[in-house]
């Protein structure tokens, strides 16, 4: 279903439901919205945000109040305009008003997610773009080198609460080779049509099924796309002044039943150390012992995520966020380490320092990397007093859901197409991945 097929057939309901609903901005048409969703941000204020062409933000009803939304990033010459409003914690229905056919009650309305009371079901994945860079090149007309959009939808259809994604969000960074017949036509750079086809119009069918937490990837540092991230999708305000700024402060997303931790590590390198980078990081890691418990610790680049290394032998390890955990490693409240940035699905279990399990969730859309055949006799860089325990690692396009049942997180890894691969369990300090599902039982809804 398209945006504005969605936009009708949302209208009609609404329309029905609530025929009192105040004019909206006068001339303002639902054709003008590029995209809307919720996401949020520090403290775990709930922010509406809707990028629309033209010079006028939509108005926004919450529980039929309504009010104009405020301009969160004025329009330019690569970007539309950017809206923002917060929504109340209190608030039961929202939606996005627009005008319309006056003949068929003049307005038009766009449902917004709402949070659930206590997540249950919350959807992770990563590392979603299409790679155009140089010579490396994916097919981003092809569904099975490209997949996306189908892995939005299948999503979308499994209703989560919540959806988290681990960063890596703008991939088309330089024009399609001429000779290349998958890319041809593509917008690239760091600008609303590149940010739109590879992002916002995919994700379309998640970003109205749940809010969002949004991380930051390296994609997004300042080299790349990171002010068109920080213009979108960041946690903050937006300082046109200042429209992008290496690092962002950590915050906490507190939500019912659980804690979640925001780092932006995606200056971070593999293997150069930078003594400040360093500094920056423990103090910031430092302070995860006074987050309550349990405490879930969101970042893009994993501080020991694997990858297939010489011989077959898996490696890793990133050498700045390894040196910036303590002595006693990473801080008690924290329960689980979520990421993507290598692009391939892992849970792994770790000895040595208190060192939580790692689930690793980057293989949403962008060229895979390869799958270690077995995470045992992993070799970290350095020497910084963890090991792998045990753990696994699936290859393939997809991503994960992860549903609360009492104490414990089941793990459901499926495929791009919503096709179940495989059923962990977190719980009690560890992640478990027995056996795969059977296909034949486990079906999308």
């Amino acid at each position: 279903m398209t945006q504005i097929a969605r936009i009708a057939a949302f209208s009609v309901l609404w329309i029905g439901l609530f025929p009192a609903l105040a004019e909206p901005e006068a001339g303002l048409g639902a054709a003008a919205l590029k995209a809307s969703w919720t996401q949020y941000g520090p403290g775990g204020i709930l922010e509406a945000r809707a990028v629309v062409e033209g010079e006028t933000c939509p108005t926004l009803t919450q529980d039929l109040e309504l009010a104009p939304m405020q301009p969160r990033a004025a329009k330019s010459k690569d970007f539309a305009l950017v809206c923002t409003a917060q929504i109340s914690a209190r608030t039961r229905q929202a939606a996005l008003v627009f005008a319309g056919d006056a003949q068929k009650g003049g307005k038009i309305v766009v449902p917004l997610a709402l949070p659930a009371s206590e997540p249950q079901r919350i959807l992770v994945l990563g590392d979603t773009g299409c790679r155009i860079k140089g010579s490396t090149v994916q097919d981003c007309s092809d569904p099975a080198a490209w997949p996306f959009p189908q892995l939005s939808a299948a999503a979308a259809r499994l209703r989560p609460d919540l959806v988290i994604h681990v960063g890596d969000f703008l991939y088309r960074e330089s024009p399609c080779p001429v000779d290349f017949k998958g890319c041809q036509g593509t917008p690239y750079g760091d600008n609303w049509p590149t940010w739109d086809v590879d992002f916002f119009a995919p994700a379309a069918p998640l970003m109205t099924a749940a809010p969002w937490v949004i991380l930051r990837g390296n994609h997004e540092d300042c080299a790349r796309a990171g002010a068109g991230f920080l213009r979108l999708l960041g946690p903050t305000a937006y300082d046109p002044v200042v429209p992008c700024t290496d690092h962002l402060s950590p915050y906490a997303v507190p939500l019912k039943g659980l804690n979640l931790v925001v780092s932006d590590n995606a200056n971070a390198p593999e293997t150069s150390l930078n003594d400040k980078l360093v500094a920056t990081y423990s103090a910031e890691f430092a302070a995860l012992a006074k987050e309550p418990s349990p405490s879930w610790w969101l970042m893009h680049r994993p501080i020991w995520g694997l990858i297939t290394g010489p011989l077959g032998i898996p490696a890793g390890g990133n050498l700045n966020l390894m040196a910036s955990v303590g002595e006693e490693g990473v801080p008690a409240p924290v329960a689980l380490m979520l990421a993507g940035h290598i692009h391939t699905f892992e849970a792994i279990n770790y000895q040595g320092k208190h060192v939580p399990p790692q689930i690793v969730a980057g293989h949403g859309g962008d060229l895979l990397d390869p799958t270690p055949a077995n995470l045992k006799g992993a070799v970290f860089q350095g020497s910084y007093g963890v090991s792998v325990k045990d753990g696994i690692s699936i290859g393939g396009f997809g991503f994960l859901l992860m549903t609360k049942m009492g104490d414990s997180w089941t793990i459901d890894v499926y495929d791009a197409q919503g096709r179940p691969e495989r059923q962990c369990r977190f719980a009690k300090g560890r992640v478990d991945c027995p056996v795969p599902v059977n296909l034949k039982r486990r079906r999308v809804p």
